[in-house]
């Protein structure tokens, strides 16, 4: 059978399915890096090219380097026993890797994961009692640390994480279409049901513009209308049309949805806790985000079993107590299961005889996966390859719109109509 129709079949039968459980009372979505790439994102596995380079650019200037990049990569040789060389030998590796030709040619990648290694330099800035600090492992040896350094470094990583996370990048605009036609067939579920709760771990605002560009409401834990504080009673908040006295019915809002980010935002800003704002967190519009500074865009737990700080493990929680109730469905988009926190309150919710499970990776792969995809369990669906396991596969090939797509277009063409 050829390709194009064993594709077609498969998404057929895969179709039918997803609309079966699209119609679960309770379906939550877990959103990954992988759900960003078409729209410029990077994966944050390893340190990408791109961020490399805009540290390189900042601090290094001819062959003067300074203090907290030599410092960066100190201490990747410290965390992993690799030697990678120096801020000026990285520098010339990255101009001859740009300038080649050779289209098989990869990148040689620090082979760290930005967020444990953001989490790991919070730890050590927190041990850091005097001017300095002397850091010792079995891989290495030891480092000695200079606070104002360790400070410098941590703030040139947060505020590049910033830059790349401003999404979409020029040239990749379309990309928010997917996210648009996303939240509609999401929106499309019956309105007696749940709504439908968006988790996400990434820290750009795809998914706020795209509701912005539909007109619809996230209800993302902040209330206020100049400011806007972090208050998590509000995800219990809902918009209902003023009942019918007569009858003492009301009717609910339609475009509503529940959005938590559950590694925080680039437009989350630390602030200095008051009465009104209890908790120190503060929502920024995306044009006043300043890289430099004090945003919360990493998580800050430093290692799998430590507690979790607010507004994390509310977050967290949030997730856990969502995923747990009955006739619960779970669609894990784009994510590659490298957090152990999430991972672990997957398990929990397998263990209820009800909850399904919907993993959409092109690569799913990894411990996780190959032990869920072992078990044989009818309730888990592993969808991979590159033409159906992506972000923009899934949405545009294989999610049902309950009410039909075609609806949409006809109200908008009878609204031009009617305009005219």
């Amino acid at each position: 059978m050829p390709k194009e129709q064993v594709i077609a079949k498969a998404s057929r039968e895969i179709h039918s399915k997803l609309e079966i459980l699209l119609r679960s009372d309770n379906v939550s979505v877990l959103m990954g890096a992988g759900c960003s790439m078409a729209a410029g994102g990077v994966s944050l596995a390893a340190i990408p090219l791109q961020f490399e380079k805009l540290l390189l650019e900042s601090g290094l200037k001819g062959t003067t380097v300074q203090p907290w990049l030599t410092l960066l990569y100190s201490a990747v040789h410290l965390l992993t026993g690799r030697s990678i060389g120096t801020a000026v030998d990285r520098k010339k590796s990255l101009d001859d890797f740009e300038k080649s030709t050779d289209k098989n040619k990869r990148w040689d990648s620090i082979g760290i994961n930005i967020e444990e290694f953001l989490t790991r330099l919070h730890t050590w800035l927190a041990a850091c009692i005097g001017d300095e600090i002397e850091i010792s492992t079995t891989a290495a040896g030891k480092l000695k640390i200079t606070k104002s350094n360790l400070e410098r470094l941590i703030a040139e990583m947060t505020a590049t994480l910033v830059r790349l996370c401003k999404l979409p990048i020029t040239g990749k605009e379309a990309a928010l279409e997917d996210h648009k036609r996303f939240l509609r067939k999401l929106l499309r579920r019956p309105l007696n049901l749940r709504r439908a709760s968006l988790f996400t771990l990434n820290y750009d605002t795809l998914l706020e513009q795209a509701a912005d560009g539909e007109g619809i409401i996230l209800l993302n834990g902040f209330v206020g209308s100049l400011a806007r504080n972090f208050r998590p009673e509000s995800f219990d908040h809902d918009f209902y049309f003023p009942g019918d006295t007569t009858e003492g019915k009301v009717h609910r809002l339609e475009r509503v949805l529940h959005l938590y980010k559950v590694h925080g935002s680039l437009t989350w800003k630390r602030v200095e806790p008051s009465w009104n704002n209890p908790y120190g967190v503060e929502e920024i519009p995306l044009r006043g985000a300043n890289p430099d500074e004090d945003v919360l865009v990493y998580p800050t737990p430093l290692k799998y079993g430590e507690v979790l700080g607010f507004p994390y493990s509310e977050l967290f929680r949030r997730f856990a107590n969502n995923v747990v109730r009955p006739q619960s469905v779970l669609f894990v988009l784009g994510y590659s299961f490298g957090d152990e926190h999430v991972n672990a309150i997957i398990r929990q919710a397998l263990a209820i005889p009800s909850f399904n499970l919907v993993i959409v990776n092109p690569n799913a792969s990894g411990d996780f996966v190959s032990k869920v995809e072992a078990a044989g369990d009818k309730r888990i669906w592993i969808v991979r390859g590159w033409d159906l396991g992506t972000f923009s596969g899934f949405v545009q090939q294989l999610m049902p719109d309950l009410d039909d797509e075609e609806s949409l277009k006809r109200i908008i063409d009878t609204y031009n109509r009617a305009r005219r």
